[in-house]
């Protein structure tokens, strides 16, 4: 079991995950993010275990496009949903192996940090973003 949710954690996470949680009014605006958005394009994501057995870190690419947030693969052992605001607020939720983890943060023109915590709070840690291409 942690073999498969940490592969799917760091594929899923790895664009961003990261408890900065985002206040109400920049979910709001996350939610109504624009058909383009200045964060739309390939993102490299870095995510480090502070806490708990799940493997040490990882790095994966993630995509977002509109202001949603998505996988830049077709690996369909993981699920990835979030989005990002107009300010650069994000928020993510990966889900695969029966696990789902949370990541929140803020994103800049180029780059972007945060922090992450599985739903059990079994391990957490944190996430830095870089923009590809």
């Amino acid at each position: 079991m942690k073999g498969i949710f940490s592969a799917s954690l760091a594929a899923a996470l790895a664009a961003f995950i990261a408890a900065t949680a985002i206040m109400p009014s920049d979910a709001a605006a996350a939610r109504r993010a624009p058909l383009t958005s200045a964060y739309d394009g390939l993102w490299s994501v870095s995510i480090v275990t502070v806490y708990g057995d799940c493997d040490r870190g990882y790095r994966y690419p993630l995509r977002i496009v509109g202001g949603h947030v998505g996988k830049a693969s077709d690996d369909s052992s993981y699920a990835v949903a979030g989005a990002v605001g107009r300010g650069g607020a994000i928020g993510v939720t990966v889900s695969g192996g029966g696990q789902t983890a949370t990541g929140t943060g803020r994103l800049w023109r180029n780059q972007g940090r945060g922090i992450w915590h599985t739903s059990d709070q079994r391990c957490s840690g944190r996430w830095t973003a870089e923009r590809r291409g």
